[in-house]
């Protein structure tokens, strides 16, 4: 029997234990893994090239409140703006209100939109079918896949901020990564039948012509309208993604807290499990170091036993993770945040697996190294 081999069968002797120590690493490593999922999306991912070029210029009293359409040009106006786009949200309702048919919904311009989003690929001919219809609608392909949507066909998306029910042509299928889940179509449809819309905006999106550019650009435009009486809260496309998640708290903070409980738990949970199995095998290291096994030996096979349950565990709550980062992934609420598990955060979760069978076993593992070969044959228990 070789030394691995040994080590493992005396990882899982005990089954009925070693499943449930198993179990109890996986369920934390679950928690523990999707909220540094979490985490990295909401502090760490810095998006696409593109998306770091980009500014998203807002009403800077709240969401709720449009803007003057005159801003644009004003905006134009200011060095280093490439392009701005108006994007106003609709939030109407397709089919039903059942969460699974949620997507987000934006009326823009067509003949700028792609100018400022250029990490959106669609046809040439797409594009243009979708600036000549008044009525035309580009559906993510996420969307037209869910959906059954072809080009050609009418989606009708209800009122409900705005009194009218919009009649849509798809005009075109777009590819984003990471996945927008979103359908934009022309404002100009939703000013036509809503008067008290005309010359008004959610947002004004920016395309600056270099990243550096993007805080120069954020000050001179709120600047510009300090003293309007529609001031502006200019932000990156990102910072601008956060003020969601702001609005539930200090998310951040709630994260690194969750994941210190599920971290030490997890600890408490693996060192009494270890310590209990180790007191139980006294009269067995007496027998190893009959056999020739140094203190050292007894030490390394010990810790060994419990890395090996640990790292067990900790794949198993890795993959169980990443079903429920799937989950997320594919749900429509995700559309400003999709969530990425990265080879990083597979190998600091599997790291701290093993770091946890290690720090659990150390003292039990050293205690039962010094061990008396005499007082171990001795010894009941």
């Amino acid at each position: 029997m070789t030394l691995t081999r040994f080590v493992t069968k005396n990882a899982l002797r005990n089954k009925r234990r070693s499943i449930l120590t198993v179990l109890s690493i996986a369920f934390s490593l679950l928690l523990l893994t999707f909220m540094m999922t979490l985490w990295h999306a909401f502090a760490l991912d810095d998006g696409s090239a593109e998306s770091a070029q980009r500014l998203v210029v807002r009403h800077r009293v709240s969401l709720t409140f449009s803007l003057p359409s005159f801003y644009r040009e004003k905006i134009r106006a200011v060095p280093g703006v490439v392009h701005v786009v108006p994007n106003s949200w609709f939030g109407g309702v397709y089919k039903d209100r059942k969460p699974e048919n949620f997507f987000a919904q934006f009326g823009t311009d067509p003949d700028e939109f792609l100018q400022v989003y250029r990490d959106l690929s669609m046809p040439e001919d797409q594009i243009k079918a979708w600036q000549r219809d008044r009525q035309g609608v580009i559906v993510s392909d996420s969307l037209a896949q869910k959906y059954g949507w072809k080009l050609g066909d009418r989606i009708v998306l209800q009122g409900d901020i705005y009194p009218v029910n919009l009649e849509l042509n798809v005009r075109g299928i777009y590819h984003s990564d990471p996945d927008f889940k979103s359908v934009y179509f022309n404002a100009k449809y939703v000013e036509e039948a809503v008067s008290w819309f005309k010359g008004q905006a959610g947002t004004f999106d920016i395309l600056a012509d270099s990243p550096s550019s993007v805080s120069k650009i954020s000050s001179t435009v709120d600047d510009m309208f300090r003293n309007s009486p529609q001031p502006t809260k200019t932000e990156s496309e990102k910072a601008f993604g956060l003020e969601f998640v702001a609005m539930m708290g200090n998310v951040k903070m709630f994260i690194l807290s969750i994941c210190s409980a599920v971290l030490f738990a997890t600890l408490l949970v693996s060192a009494n499990t270890i310590a209990m199995s180790i007191r139980e095998r006294t009269r067995e290291v007496a027998v190893l170091k009959t056999l020739g096994f140094t203190r050292q030996g007894v030490l390394a096979l010990f810790v060994s036993e419990s890395v090996v349950l640990t790292l067990i565990g900790g794949a198993i709550g890795i993959l169980l993770a990443r079903g429920m980062v799937y989950a997320f992934e594919h749900a429509p609420q995700m559309t400003f945040f999709p969530l990425k598990m990265t080879i990083g955060i597979w190998a600091l979760a599997l790291l701290i697996s093993g770091l946890v069978g290690l720090v659990s076993a150390a003292v039990p593992s050293y205690h039962a190294s010094q061990v008396d070969i005499v007082d171990g044959l001795r010894h009941i228990g």
